[in-house]
């Protein structure tokens, strides 16, 4: 597969095509749940929860933190994470502009 061109696109759509690819995964969206639920949380934790692999689980952390969408805190020997509000706040605003006014999708087929 070729790779994909992001030329001649804003970098607001550029950013949020980044963010949404890294929200396209099963854990992922686990660990955003898992996370929109604690005020803070531990890796092992996260561990502990999903079904997967302790370096599994820390690839997909590291997808997250990558486009900002969570944050992680060194402490003493875990990293405690939580979702960055900020990068939240964008995509709800991105995901308002493609919805009605009442948060509902355009219905035209």
């Amino acid at each position: 597969m070729g790779i994909t061109k992001t030329t001649g696109f804003s970098q607001e759509t550029n950013e949020m095509a980044e963010i949404l690819k890294a929200i396209g995964h099963p854990a992922r969206i686990a660990i955003i749940k898992l996370l929109s639920n604690m005020p803070s949380c531990v890796c092992g934790e996260i561990v502990e929860v999903l079904p997967l692999a302790q370096s599994t689980v820390s690839r997909h952390l590291a997808e997250l933190k990558k486009v900002n969408l969570i944050k992680g805190n060194i402490s003493g020997n875990n990293i405690c994470y939580c979702l960055d509000l900020e990068t939240w706040k964008k995509v709800k605003a991105f995901i308002k502009t493609i919805s009605k006014p009442d948060g509902s999708p355009f219905d035209c087929c």
